[in-house]
């Protein structure tokens, strides 16, 4: 009944945004009501359903969060109730979902959200800042923020203010495969410090016959892969991020230099166009770089845990732990990067935050500061070696893991994360077009123009930043 019933959300989703400007502005909490209260009544929301999608997620939710936040608020002298409302549907379906639920009596109190939708629910008045909420002297009390690198709060945060708390995040990376490396001569610790290192070692690579020197995601086929694993971290080695004082990057010129990266890769030959038009190219590449066949992939380190591992991964690499290295992605030249960095990368995550609406906010941020401590955390991850957003955490897990603590120790402190703003998929969607213009033989500059054109159509002129 439940899928039935958020199913039959979406439809309204468009309604519901732009009702939100309206229902969502309530007024001033009271962030102290109910602070007293011994019988409380809280639910957590999530994308997560035993038996189904993101399983592990809601038996780590009734099967330890629920049981073990009630015994230490019974110490405490507080009789909880923790119900947990677990969907289990496709993304848009929950969005819609917890869309609707914002401006009821009927949402959870603690909500688990994409970071992609922080902006836009924040801009629609459903969620609101957690000093708002909660109280900033309870917020700013918690010890939890020290653990989490600055980087990685961004995913909580929008216009400068804490909405929510990380729950996870990851890390792009250069993988690349040290036996192709050591047939040209390239060493095992391969740490390019510019663009052009990465172009001289693909060239080098090209001499190997049947080998694709490097897999850079474009095109429109795969989708979001292409912006997050290609263009924005490309963009960020550039110095700029894809929305920069409330305006998209148009035909910018890092957006044509970004353009002309993927000219140089695919217009001389160092990666294989048709895997980037193929409906299953990427997994393609994935095949090909297990079976020592791609020098060089632009990736997160999903790569590394779920593609390439020799005993889970969909595609197995016996000796990935011999054969398989890692570099940060650098800046075009040294120093040129996003707020002046060395090397960049693009992460991913999502974040819990408050509804607004909850009856009892200091409770609900209590049970939030449980759900993110470092016990809670570990107890998420099981068995399984995670990148989280706890540096606490991430050193006793990852400690023999060398890629995934290179990821928590090296790439989280330089990290960027999307715009959580409504308009970026049609912005993304306009940057997968023009990476697949570039590969059907249009100059950098004709698919900058054409970019440009077709994102003044989307989002409107007065939000697109020109060259």
């Amino acid at each position: 009944m439940r899928v039935r019933r958020t199913l039959a959300l979406t439809a309204a989703a468009v309604t519901t945004m732009a009702l939100a400007g309206c229902l969502g502005q309530q007024q001033e909490s009271d962030t102290g009501r109910n602070a007293d209260a011994k019988d409380v009544t809280l639910t957590v929301t999530a994308n997560a359903v035993a038996g189904g999608k993101n399983e592990l997620t809601a038996k780590w939710v009734t099967d330890w969060v629920i049981p073990e936040f009630t015994t230490q608020q019974k110490d405490k002298g507080v009789n909880v109730t923790v119900k947990y409302d677990g969907i289990g549907v496709d993304d848009a379906d929950y969005k819609a979902k917890i869309a609707l639920d914002f401006n009821t009596d009927i949402g959870g109190d603690v909500v688990e959200i994409d970071g992609i939708w922080l902006g836009e629910f924040a801009q629609g008045g459903q969620v609101r800042p957690l000093d708002d909420v909660v109280g900033k002297d309870e917020v700013d009390r918690w010890d939890g923020w020290g653990e989490i690198p600055d980087a990685v709060q961004a995913v909580g945060e929008f216009e400068d203010k804490r909405y929510g708390i990380p729950v996870g995040t990851d890390g792009r990376v250069i993988f690349f495969n040290k036996k192709l490396f050591a047939q040209v001569g390239l060493p095992a610790d391969w740490q390019p410090t510019s663009w052009d290192e990465i172009t001289a070692a693909a060239v080098s690579l090209k001499q190997l016959p049947g080998v694709i020197p490097m897999q850079l995601n474009a095109g429109t086929a795969m989708t979001e892969a292409t912006t997050m694993q290609g263009v924005l971290p490309l963009l960020a080695s550039t110095g700029a991020e894809i929305n920069q004082d409330g305006k998209w990057q148009g035909a910018t010129e890092n957006v044509k230099q970004v353009l002309d990266f993927y000219q140089q890769v695919y217009g001389g030959k160092l990666g294989d166009p048709l895997l980037a038009q193929e409906a299953k190219g990427r997994d393609k590449s994935f095949e090909l770089f297990a079976q020592n066949k791609v020098g060089m992939l632009f990736e997160s380190d999903y790569f590394w845990r779920s593609v390439v591992d020799p005993t889970v991964g969909v595609a197995k690499m016996a000796d990935r732990d011999a054969a398989v290295g890692w570099a940060k992605i650098p800046a075009m030249n040294p120093g040129a990067g996003v707020g002046g960095q060395d090397f960049v990368s693009m992460s991913g995550g999502s974040v819990r935050v408050i509804n607004p609406n909850t009856k009892y906010p200091q409770q609900a941020w209590e049970l939030l500061e449980f759900m993110n401590s470092a016990a809670a955390t570990k107890a998420r991850l099981g068995d399984t070696a995670q990148v989280t957003q706890r540096q606490d955490v991430n050193e006793e897990v990852l400690q023999n893991d060398p890629m995934l603590s290179f990821i928590a120790e090296e790439v989280l402190p330089i990290t960027r994360f999307r715009p959580g703003l409504a308009d970026y998929p049609k912005v993304s969607s306009a940057l997968q077009q023009a990476t697949a213009d570039v590969i059907a033989g249009k100059s950098a500059d004709e698919a900058a123009a054409a970019y440009q054109d077709a994102l003044v159509k989307e989002v409107g002129e007065d939000k697109v930043a020109r060259g």
